[in-house]
């Protein structure tokens, strides 16, 4: 309403994994699309901030056209009029995706990897006054720990909790609301009714060897909104620390899981909302069940032909090319896995006692059996099968 006072906007994103492939397939250009809706969104909404918790590339080493999407990304949110605050992850070089930051942050769009960033936060106001946001770079404990040594940093949480010990005194003198955005796997996965037990997919790289780098949501008491990355699906492990997951989907495990973001929105007292916004999906993930014939003549299936496709086929037999086969239907069929329907109970039985007293014949369709998990042979490979041992004991006989 006219006249009405209006807090803080803040879009929440994580793991954008630039330079990611999916299958072998380079994800740029979808990844792109999605980086413009994101744009759109920061329009619509009148969004202030977009903050970005980290894996930024996919890689340490990302090449020149991953950065023209970054550099795209950043030169059109600043032009939809939103301050980006971004920090590094696991999978970033912090001295390549902070390249260049300290003119950077001169515009508005502040890159935090520097190992003490977290400590002096970048300030943005609203109409209720100052917002501090302190970005913390993923930490490596083992290469952290040094540049502390009068306290054990051996874990993730202890490197973390001794970050926020120091974000919490800092925020305490300023007196301001704060937001922290960090790169780690929060403990509570799983555990509220709002996340899902395999919120972390194959994507992932683990990041959590022995349990020493799961960090309990309590070390982040304290901030009126945590941005959390890291993990590749949407979840909320408190009304305040949340999870946006990645932009895409980088796995067919991750096919059910939303993509999108989190508005964010403060006022006087601190955080006020927070509502999940959808992102498009450039090309939906399809998991396809079914003989081999089936998948390809079956207009039920029509309707997945433009999709990325992983195929389970349930033939008796592998059949013969199925995947040159599949991609003439399904053009973008990624991956492809036979299981059979029927399988044979498992025989405990040594070869040599299956074997015993068995003629020829049942003597290779026993071994059949054997090399493909309980499949024995078609009716026509038993004739073909027949007509050889008939062959061979003919000449046997003429000999």
């Amino acid at each position: 309403m006219p006249g009405s006072v209006q807090g803080m906007k803040i879009l929440h994103s994580s793991d954008w994994h630039i330079g990611r492939t999916f299958h072998g397939h380079s994800t740029l250009e979808h990844l792109s699309v999605v980086l413009a809706a994101l744009v759109a969104l920061v329009r619509e909404h009148d969004v202030d901030v977009v903050a970005v918790a980290g894996d930024i590339f996919d890689s340490a080493q990302p090449s020149a056209d991953c950065f023209a999407v970054l550099s795209s990304a950043l030169h059109d949110l600043h032009e939809a009029g939103a301050a980006v605050v971004i920090t590094s992850g696991n999978h970033d070089s912090a001295t390549r995706l902070g390249f260049h930051s300290e003119w950077l942050g001169l515009s508005g769009i502040h890159i935090l990897t520097a190992p003490d960033a977290y400590a002096t936060p970048i300030i943005i106001d609203d109409e209720y006054g100052p917002v501090s946001f302190y970005g913390i770079p993923y930490l490596e404990p083992s290469l952290f720990r040094h540049r502390h040594p009068e306290a054990e940093l051996r874990t993730h949480e202890q490197v973390l909790g001794f970050a926020m010990d120091e974000i919490r005194a800092d925020a305490a003198a300023r007196d301001t609301r704060s937001v922290v955005l960090s790169h780690c796997f929060a403990a509570g996965i799983g555990a509220t009714t709002n996340i899902a037990s395999d919120e972390a997919s194959d994507v992932e790289r683990d990041i959590t060897s022995g349990g020493l780098n799961v960090v309990p949501v309590g070390v982040f008491d304290g901030p009126d909104y945590v941005a959390l990355g890291h993990i590749h699906g949407r979840a909320a492990i408190s009304e305040r620390a949340r999870y946006s997951g990645a932009p895409l989907h980088y796995s067919f495990g991750e096919a059910p899981k939303p993509r999108g973001v989190w508005l964010v929105e403060l006022d006087a007292g601190g955080l006020d909302t927070v509502e999940w916004l959808d992102l498009p999906v450039p090309r939906r993930l399809s998991v396809l069940t079914g003989a081999l014939e089936e998948l390809l003549v079956d207009p039920e299936y029509s309707e997945f032909e433009g999709d990325w496709v992983s195929a389970i086929l349930t033939d008796r037999v592998r059949p013969l090319d199925a995947m040159r086969l599949l991609q003439q239907r399904f053009p973008h069929c990624a991956t492809l896995e036979h299981r059979p329907l029927e399988r044979a109970e498992a025989d405990t039985a040594s070869y040599r006692q299956r074997i015993e007293a068995k003629s020829d014949d049942e003597i290779v369709a026993g071994f059949l059996d054997l090399v493909r998990n309980g499949v024995g042979p078609t009716a026509y490979e038993a004739a073909l099968i027949a007509e050889v041992l008939a062959a061979q004991a003919a000449k046997e006989v003429g000999a």
